[in-house]
């Protein structure tokens, strides 16, 4: 397998999003964990951000509300590794008008092998690891080389007329 390796620094960025059923969820997680979150760097999308920040005087960066375009600026920031760790509580019963950006967020963590908590109990796993305190080589799979075979595969078996 071909991959590179991205640095996670020891102070993490971590980004903060939930959906509207669950923000009261991870309201009560980060101020449960406010201070290790205070340790590292924090953004979250649009209200959620805002109430983290309110709530607990930290400072979250916010970004666009999750339909407005700010999952797909959490997805870019994942791409740039501005984002080590995505904290995001998603309703598993509702249906969002955004529900193709949630996809695309979380298929893009996936692909750039960041931690990912859909719930607080992965949450706590996460937020109270070691690694999370000190820097970290995460290994990403270089997916573009597996597209390239796959398009070259691809003309070798097509039909010819």
């Amino acid at each position: 397998m071909t991959d590179t390796v991205a640095r996670m620094p020891d102070r993490k960025r971590i980004a903060l999003v939930a959906h509207d059923e669950r923000k009261q969820d991870l309201l009560e997680w980060c101020k449960f964990n406010r201070g290790t979150l205070s340790l590292h760097e924090l953004c979250g999308t649009g209200t959620t951000a805002t109430i983290i920040a309110n709530a607990l005087g930290l400072e979250v960066t916010p970004l666009k509300s999750g339909p407005l375009g700010g999952d797909q600026q959490l997805g870019a920031k994942i791409v740039q590794s501005e984002i080590d760790v995505l904290i995001f509580f998603w309703d598993p019963l509702g249906t969002h008008p955004h529900d193709p950006d949630v996809r695309a967020l979380l298929r893009v963590a996936t692909m750039q092998n960041i931690p990912v908590a859909p719930n607080r109990s992965t949450a706590d796993f996460i937020l109270s690891s070691p690694l999370m305190r000190e820097p970290y080589d995460r290994h990403v799979y270089d997916y573009e080389m597996r597209l390239k075979r796959e398009r070259i595969v691809e003309q070798v078996h097509l039909p010819t007329k």
